[in-house]
């Protein structure tokens, strides 16, 4: 594979608009037919992101019209609670989901007013998606599901978040975190329950774009080498 940690570090610094990605990347944009910046569903913030994710699939001989991270590129997935739901990043080849990625962020400065949203967020869309599965509306492969979410590192994001009183008491795990330590919780559950097949979790800041991994299980390494096992696993059985 040729998909570097340097790479990674460049896209994470092009979401905050702090440097450009590397040209191979940025050429990829235009390899998948998503045109230039802006185009990618999010905004030009997930730029460089989504094509650092295509590098994956076209490094292994995906065609690049499998490969979808532009509107107007059929990012629609079925689901089962509700007709069908945009994807960021969407791999489908011979009839096979070959990878789903949504990708998302939590800035500040109120860290609170969108935190419950982006959690909801992930796990609405992998319960439809799943479940549209066992109603047997991916007739290929299993469908493969990646999450990629960038925390805003700042004091609002670091400092520990009261919990209210409500009629039952918290789950202990969620006492003193913060809104960094509550979203590394989170996702290694999501993970943890099957849920999605592999997260990346960074935080990350514009005046200090170098992504940190809180959680081992959820740095890159992890992350694309779980993309590099899916990639492995359908290969075995003749895809691409």
């Amino acid at each position: 594979m040729t998909v570097s940690r340097q790479d990674f570090e460049e896209a994470i610094a092009d979401y905050w608009g702090a440097k450009r990605i590397q040209n191979e990347l940025s050429a990829i944009k235009n390899r998948v037919g998503a045109g230039t910046a802006g185009s990618v569903r999010g905004g030009k913030h997930f730029d460089g992101i989504a094509a650092l994710l295509a590098k994956f699939f076209l490094d292994v001989g995906y065609p690049p019209e499998a490969i979808r991270i532009a509107n107007g590129q059929r990012l629609e997935l079925p689901g089962y609670y509700r007709p069908q739901k945009q994807w960021d990043v969407v791999v489908a080849h011979q009839g096979t989901l070959v990878a789903a990625f949504e990708l998302k962020a939590l800035g500040g400065p109120s860290f609170s007013n969108n935190y419950n949203n982006r959690v909801e967020e992930a796990l609405g869309s992998a319960v439809d998606l799943r479940r549209a599965a066992l109603a047997e509306l991916f007739p290929g492969e299993k469908p493969w599901l990646g999450y990629f979410f960038i925390m805003e590192d700042a004091e609002g994001s670091r400092a520990p978040v009261r919990t209210a009183k409500g009629a039952f008491p918290v789950e202990p795990t969620w006492q003193g975190t913060s809104y960094q330590d509550r979203f590394g919780i989170f996702c290694e559950r999501l993970v943890a329950e099957g849920l999605y097949d592999a997260a990346c979790y960074v935080t990350s800041s514009a005046k200090d774009p170098k992504p940190t991994e809180l959680v081992d299980s959820l740095d890159w390494r992890h992350f694309s080498a779980a993309v590099i096992a899916r990639l492995t696993y359908l290969k075995e059985l003749g895809l691409p």
